[in-house]
């Protein structure tokens, strides 16, 4: 029986050999493998030695499989010997048993993608992470020995490139352990990236919901008849954020373009309104026009117009939205035709796009015909938002403003409209339609009364009629997904939450598609970069004053989140001294990053900028007192003054520049003296690469010499530390790039997705890979017959392996939706009502968890707030109130003597009944608390939660946001403090007349 067992593992060894010589450790299985005569394994050791693991490993098989002589039980000892060594996975192919297919391909694309992010994984904490991966089981103590020691003999790189040779032999399943090793050792960018998830540049475009109380005085408004509490949200970026997954620059442009809030103002362009005929718009011929479709814009029109709900999937440039515009000129005659009204509401996640839309395409082709208006939250209220519906054929607005409505509605305010007003829903960009987004809070509430009306039909009841939905996108991405059967379920779970009968889309001819021509530049790595070296010098220093010991080298993401987890718990255990050096720790690794992507001298302005903005808060005075200046604060001021003449030098001499630099100018000059009429844009992932490469370009006399006219394109929304761009600003920047007075924009990733941006011919995405779906968009901007799509990257930096992971999670992408579309109907509307059914069910729990949530809500007694910088004691939770639901303020005589004003002019903004008058800072230290807020001619200092350390009973903590904290705050008693301001000045008026 045993030989029948060995003749038949022989078989297997055979017939999964090419799968096996991956799997198998050569180097400890030998050891344990008695059956083998010594000179086969010292045959199979020199192999080892002479030509590496998988070399060896095929001897092996060979000797296993061509040996006469091995004992009865060899193939039981071997199964041992590799459970032993922890391949597992190994083992199973050897017993016979191998993976489902699905399972061993999922398996295989996991492989495939430590393979290609390998250059960025070995920068991981490879000890920290190894030590999770051993007790998870992923690791022997073998394995977890041989890293240590090449760690110590070679370094981290070495040590992590083992690591994850031996990770990937583990039997399925490896690689979600994996995942979480890194989440628990604070790798959250490498989880992100490994899941193909977006690092703040994709999803914070959309225009997403903040959790009520978390808006930023500084540029909200509050008006108390319609529409109060609408605001910006929160910069989530500052020096001392606690969040410790953004990106290494403090100023990523995750904002949106025009970016608005969760409770956003109505409004209504009245102004202006003659300019929205274009040239050849004359009305007369408007009337006259039709809408022409192709023939494969009909055919994915086709189920829309027979009232289905559908998403259409088109490449940018292909006219998704003049599709659109077609099926709803077509469904509002439909229904005149019938004698029913029609209503169609047009929902997007950026406020440019609501004039856009309006513009070039529904008021262009509509407005004649039947009354279109657009709502955003740019400019000012005029009349409220449900008497815009009640008005008005075709709305376009940003999604916020609808939800907001929606939740008046439920909540019974007058001033809510509920879903059943519209017939048709427009979506675009609907791939933002998943958890968190304010897209699915809409769509959820659709599905709950789809579900409700299904209930009202069994009880022969008349059910709530709802919109017919059309969803418009480029690319709907794989969600992260590792495997084909993944990316199928996350384009079936879009079709879902948009409630979709079918998702079309057109498979485009060679000859019919403009993809643009691909190229991936590689600029050689650094050889020299005195620069740095200074920086890092500045940063070891900084290591001895603090008795820190970081856990990798500066420079990059890891650095980055080590030094933000010293500086939160430095904040907690009140130690200033390793908090403010901290602090200046994280500028000076934004400054290496910086030098490695942007000019030397950006970067030391960067620096210096930050230092002069320091001394500023620390030489402000009042009557009263001055701000004290710590030991710790003198020593980081003085290092950088001792080192900055050093630095001017360096930044000087262009030879030490990144190559990534000459690489880029390499390709604008060649685009502009190749090309009759150049019109290109560069995108980059900061706000403050953008400004410094526009002003690196405008600087530059060669760039002048073939015809370079450069601007720059960021976000609206206050995030980061470089000043937003108004509306205005952006809008003229676009029109300029259209009209062709500017043919070269250096944007961030706020201009890949939704705006309609002048043909170009050439894209250059520089140093900058976020996800499949922003390729897709960015390589869409190059609309031109002849344009080329070109990525400039560093050799060895990572980013080139990660657009090949995109290219591969595209191509799954045009596969997924394939195979969606040619489901059997049966199957395919199971699919969508089980994961229509889950996300009603999540939402219940949600709900109930958030009402139990606000159930055990403590009173404010239980906390008081101390300064995060100097921790001086500030106040009790008990002196703090809430204005409109969500600005927490402090009146209080006592916190008014803590506290100076200083002035803040891009804070500086009229408003409805409140104006910001500048930022409030600590009297003792000069912390920024906050910002001091004029509501109803009342002054009040609004607090930022990020600004402290809260002592919840025993505990100290730190928040990003107010709605972290389970207290209950008062709401603000206008009418009390009112009467005392009135009392106080009828006691000084008493006074002067005596």
């Amino acid at each position: 029986m045993s030989c029948d067992k060995d003749a038949e593992t022989r078989h297997t060894l055979d017939c999964f050999r090419d799968r096996l010589k991956r799997l198998i450790q050569v180097e400890p299985l030998l050891d344990l493998l008695h059956f083998l005569e010594p000179d086969r394994k010292d045959r199979i050791k020199a192999k080892f030695r002479e030509e590496g693991n998988i070399s060896a490993a095929t001897l092996l098989i060979d000797e296993i499989i061509h040996s006469k002589n091995c004992e009865q039980g060899w193939s039981r000892e071997l199964v041992t010997a590799l459970e032993t060594v922890g391949c597992k996975h190994a083992a199973k192919y050897v017993l016979n048993s191998p993976p489902e297919p699905t399972e061993e391909a999922e398996n295989d694309s996991c492989v495939r993608l430590i393979d290609l992010l390998q250059l960025t994984l070995v920068n991981m904490k490879t000890a920290d992470v190894c030590a999770h991966c051993r007790v998870m089981g992923l690791l022997t103590q073998e394995d977890q020995e041989n890293i240590l020691k090449l760690i110590e003999n070679q370094g981290n790189i070495g040590g992590a490139r083992l690591l994850l040779k031996r990770l990937v032999k583990n039997e399925a399943g490896w690689f979600s352990k994996f995942l979480q090793a890194l989440e628990d050792t604070e790798h959250h960018e490498l989880v992100r990236e490994l899941r193909g998830e977006p690092c703040n540049e994709d999803e914070a475009m959309s225009v997403e919901t903040v959790e009520e109380g978390e808006q930023s005085c500084s540029s909200a408004t509050v008006e108390t008849n319609m529409y109060s509490s609408m605001s910006l949200p929160p910069p989530v970026l500052s020096a001392n954020s606690s969040l410790l997954s953004e990106d290494l620059d403090s100023s990523v442009d995750s904002s949106g373009l025009g970016a608005c809030a969760d409770n956003e103002e109505v409004d209504m362009y009245k102004e202006g309104e003659e300019e929205d005929l274009t040239e050849d718009d004359n009305p007369s011929e408007e009337d006259k026009r039709d809408i022409v479709l192709r023939d494969y814009q009909m055919e994915v029109a086709r189920p829309a117009l027979e009232e289905k709900n559908i998403i259409i999937c088109l490449p940018t440039g292909s006219g998704k939205t003049r599709v659109a515009v077609y099926i709803t000129k077509e469904h509002l005659e439909k229904r005149k035709q019938m004698g029913q009204p029609g209503k169609v509401v047009v929902l997007v996640n950026k406020v440019p796009l609501v004039e856009q839309h309006y513009k070039a395409e529904f008021g262009r082709f509509l407005k004649h015909q039947y009354s279109v208006e657009r709502v955003s939250g740019a400019s000012q209220l005029k009349i409220s938002f449900p008497q815009i519906i009640e008005q008005n054929d075709i709305i376009i607005c940003t999604a916020q403003i609808l939800e907001n409505s929606l939740a008046k509605a439920k909540n019974g305010d007058e001033d809510g409209i509920k879903l059943s007003q519209f017939t048709l829903m427009v979506i675009d960009e609907c791939h933002h339609t998943k958890k968190g987004g304010v897209y699915n809070h809409i769509m959820i509430r659709y599905l709950k009364q789809k579900h409700q009306n299904q209930l009202l039909k069994k009880q022969d009841k008349s059910p709530v009629p709802l919109p017919q939905i059309l969803g418009l996108t480029a690319s709907p991405g794989v969600g992260g997904a590792m495997s084909q059967q993944r990316a199928e379920e996350h384009i079936l779970q879009i079709c879902a939450n948009l409630d979709a009968f079918t998702i079309k889309t057109k498979t485009f001819e060679e000859e019919e598609a403009k993809t643009p021509f691909k190229r991936i530049a590689r600029a050689e790595e650094r050889k020299e970069d005195p620069f740095g070296d200074v920086i890092k010098k500045i940063m070891d220093e900084i290591h001895e004053h603090a008795d820190l010991k970081p856990l990798c080298e500066p420079g990059i993401q890891n650095y980055e989140q080590w030094v933000v987890q010293k500086e939160q718990n430095a904040a907690k255990e009140e130690n200033q001294k390793v908090r403010v050096c901290a602090e200046h720790l994280r500028q000076y690794n934004e400054a290496l990053h910086q030098s490695n992507t942007i000019r030397m001298s950006d970067a030391f302005r960067f620096l210096d900028k930050y230092h002069n903005e320091e001394l500023k808060t620390k030489s402000i005075a009042d009557e009263e007192g001055t701000v004290t200046i710590t030991d710790t604060e003198r020593f980081l001021f003085t290092l950088f003054k001792d080192n900055k003449a050093k630095l001017q030098e360096l930044m000087g001499k262009p030879q030490y520049e990144n190559n990534s630099l000459a690489q880029l100018k390499t390709n604008i000059l060649k685009e502009f003296s190749t090309r009759e009429r150049a019109r290109g844009i560069i995108f980059t992932r900061t706000r403050l690469s953008a400004i410094a490469l526009c002003q690196w370009i405008q600087e530059n006399p060669k760039f002048d010499e073939v015809g370079v006219s450069a601007s720059y394109l960021i976000g609206g929304g206050d995030q980061s530390v470089v000043k937003p761009m108004t509306a205005a600003e952006q809008k003229d920047v676009l029109n300029k790039f259209r009209d062709g007075q500017i043919n070269l924009l250096i944007a961030t990733t706020v201009a890949e997705e939704g705006l309609d941006i002048a043909e170009c011919n050439f894209v250059i995405r520089y140093c900058l890979v976020t996800n499949e779906i922003a390729m897709i968009q960015a390589r869409g901007r190059g609309r031109a017959e002849d344009s080329s799509y070109t990525l400039v990257a560093e050799a060895g930096s990572g980013v080139a392996e990660r657009e090949s992971v995109n290219e591969y999670r595209e191509k799954m992408m045009s596969k997924a939706i394939a195979k969606v579309c040619k489901m059997n109907r049966a199957d395919y509307e199971k699919k969508i009502r089980e994961f229509q059914m889950q996300a009603i069910m999540e939402e219940k729990v949600k709900i109930k968890k958030k009402q139990q949530k606000g159930m055990m809500k403590e009173p404010p007694s239980k906390i008081s707030l101390s300064c995060r910088q100097c921790s001086v004691f500030v106040c009790s939770g008990e002196d703090i109130e809430k204005i409109e639901n969500m600005h927490h303020v402090n009146v209080t005589t006592q916190f008014s003597k803590l506290i100076t004003v200083r002035e803040n002019a891009s804070l500086q903004e009229r408003l409805l009944d409140y104006e910001t008058n500048g930022v409030i800072a600590c009297k003792n230290c000069g912390q920024q608390w906050g910002s001091m807020m004029l509501y109803k001619s009342i002054e009040c200092p609004c607090l930022h939660i990020k600004n402290f350390v809260v002592t919840y009973g025993s505990k100290k903590k730190t928040f990003s946001k107010w709605s972290e904290l389970p207290i209950k705050f008062p709401a603000f008693d206008y009418t009390q403090h009112a009467d005392l301001l009135v009392e106080d000045s009828g006691e000084e008026e008493d006074m002067e007349t005596d």
